[in-house]
C-alpha cells in the first residue's frame, strides 16, 4: 500500500467514523467466505456498514476522531474488521450477538458508543440495549399512562356523582311514598 493509498483509507474511516454512532471491532479470522458474506449481508439488513482494515490506519482513523485510548490500541491486533452503527447505535451488537452464537470463529474486540468504551464480555449487554423505536414507544407509553389516569379518574367521580344523585333520588322516592 503506498503512502497515498493509506492517507486516502484513513480519510475514508475517518469520514465513517464521524457520521458513525458506534463503532465496534471484532476479529474475524477463521471466518470462512460463506460466514463472511453472511456477516455483511446481515450486517447490510440492519443498516450497519461493515469493513476490513489495517490496524494502524484503524488507529490513526480513531486518533483523528478524537477516538484514543490504551484499550483500543491494545486490542488492535490480528486481523480486525469494524461495524458502524448510524442509526441504531446497538444493531451491530444485535448481529454480533447472533452471528457469534453460531460462528465461534468471530471474536468480538470492544465496542465504542458515543464516547464511552464496551469491552468484549459486554456484547450481550449492548445487544439488549432498546431500538430507537422501542425508546419512542416507551416514552410515548410513559406520557399517555398518568393522562389515560387523570381520564379516568375524572371518569370516575362523574359516574360516582350520578349514582349518589340516584340514590337521593330513590331515598326521596321511599320516603314520599
Amino acid at each position: 500500500m503506498t503512502r497515498e493509498e493509506k492517507e486516502q483509507s484513513v480519510a475514508e474511516l475517518t469520514a465513517i467514523m464521524a457520521d458513525a454512532s458506534s463503532i465496534y471491532l471484532t476479529d474475524y479470522m477463521g471466518l470462512t467466505v460463506f460466514q463472511a458474506t453472511n456477516l455483511r449481508n446481515e450486517f447490510r439488513k440492519a443498516g450497519v456498514q461493515y469493513m476490513v482494515a489495517k490496524n494502524t490506519l484503524i488507529e490513526r482513523a480513531m486518533s483523528d476522531k478524537g477516538i484514543t485510548s490504551d484499550q483500543i490500541s491494545a486490542s488492535l491486533t490480528g486481523q480486525t474488521s469494524l461495524a458502524f452503527g448510524f442509526e441504531d447505535p446497538a444493531a451491530p451488537a444485535r448481529v454480533l450477538k447472533e452471528f457469534v452464537e453460531k460462528n465461534e470463529q468471530l471474536k468480538f474486540k470492544l465496542a465504542w458508543l458515543d464516547g464511552t468504551i464496551y469491552d468484549n464480555t459486554q456484547l450481550k449487554t449492548l445487544a439488549a440495549l432498546p431500538t430507537k423505536k422501542e425508546l419512542m414507544g416507551m416514552i410515548v407509553g410513559s406520557i399517555h399512562a398518568p393522562i389515560s389516569g387523570i381520564v379516568g379518574v375524572l371518569g370516575a367521580l362523574q359516574r360516582d356523582i350520578v349514582y349518589v344523585l340516584d340514590a337521593i333520588e330513590k331515598k326521596r322516592a321511599e320516603a314520599t311514598a
